[in-house]
């Protein structure tokens, strides 16, 4: 009887035993689970949040679009404006062009034009034609900014991903006086399609284009309008602002009802201010001074609101009617 009772409690033991170390080491293997999963996890944020210099994730299909940047400088302005785009946005470019009066070590295309603005529109032919003769090959988009402009590039590839670069189109801050269907703002910058720098040199080839004014931004879009290159609307899906011929400030700050002030008297579409003025996917703003610079590159790609739930949806489709927004901005005020 003895026997039989220390065989129990010995069975006992060992199958409690058993259980025991199956329940420590079920316990250390979802520990070890839960380890990889929040390291996994946190891997996929980090990919989501990357920092200047590294390639953001993005969506696929944005991915996929080639932007060659050109920036519009001279050789006073390199080390006060230029090398802090340098130091910024430029780096996300697929390739980067600084384009000045003469060739340097910083390095800049030398494009044998005198500087001045009286001959910012000859520096604008002379750098796409370049462009055309050694870089046409290198990208599917071409955006000519300023040295004073901040681009989002992501924002930008975004915005490119939804038209095609064999259209003969072109995107930026519409304007509307002095030319038909308007022409593109190039403080905020402004892209062209690989078939619209295509029509852009042809235009110069045979004469159909000229050199007319010395408003560069206007006298590229009489050319456009020539060789019927259209401008495509690069709003957001609630017909909001991407591009910016000035800083943040003039557009978000909410104001009374009023005409239009003299920064939005040449806008193609009615205009709003607060901060319905903008887009959360917002592309360029311009005279951005070397310190906003280094701010706004912080604020896009490292301030984060801890918890925020982002609702805002790019890809939602909606119709938009600019008029109505407008007054249902200025009656909510």
């Amino acid at each position: 009887m003895q026997n039989i009772t220390s065989n129990i409690i010995f069975t006992t033991g060992l199958v409690m035993g058993f259980l025991s170390l199956h329940s420590i080491l079920d316990l250390k293997l979802s520990a070890e689970l839960l380890m990889r999963d929040a390291r996994h996890r946190s891997r996929i944020r980090d990919l989501q949040h990357e920092h200047p210099g590294e390639k953001s994730s993005g969506d696929n299909s944005s991915q996929t679009v080639r932007v060659l940047c050109w920036i519009m400088t001279g050789p006073k302005y390199l080390e006060s404006r230029t090398r802090h785009i340098k130091n910024t946005w430029a780096k996300r470019c697929d390739v980067v062009l600084y384009m000045s009066s003469v060739e340097t070590d910083f390095p800049t295309v030398g494009l044998n034009v005198s500087e001045g603005r009286e001959n910012l529109y000859w520096k604008t032919i002379r750098a796409f034609q370049y462009i055309y003769e050694h870089h046409l090959d290198d990208a599917d988009w071409f955006i000519k900014a300023d040295d004073d402009t901040f681009v989002v590039m992501e924002n930008l590839r975004y915005v490119l991903s939804k038209y095609d670069p064999e259209k003969p189109l072109y995107l930026g801050r519409r304007f509307t006086p002095f030319i038909k269907q308007g022409y593109m703002s190039g403080g905020a910058g402004y892209v062209l399609s690989k078939e619209a720098l295509r029509r852009f040199i042809k235009g110069f080839d045979t004469g159909e284009c000229t050199h007319f004014s010395t408003i560069e931004d206007m006298a590229l879009g009489k050319c456009m309008e020539t060789m019927k290159v259209e401008p495509a609307d690069s709003r957001d899906v609630k017909g909001r602002q991407t591009f910016h011929p000035y800083p943040p400030d003039y557009y978000l700050l909410r104001q009374l009802p009023r005409p239009r002030p003299w920064y939005l008297i040449y806008d193609h579409y009615t205009p709003v201010e607060g901060p319905g003025c903008c887009s959360d996917l917002v592309v360029s703003f311009h005279y951005i001074h070397a310190d906003q610079m280094y701010a706004l590159e912080y604020l896009t790609y490292h301030l984060r609101a801890y918890g925020y739930k982002y609702r805002f949806d790019p890809d939602k489709k909606m119709d938009v009617n600019t008029t109505d927004v407008y007054v249902k901005h200025l009656s909510a005020r």
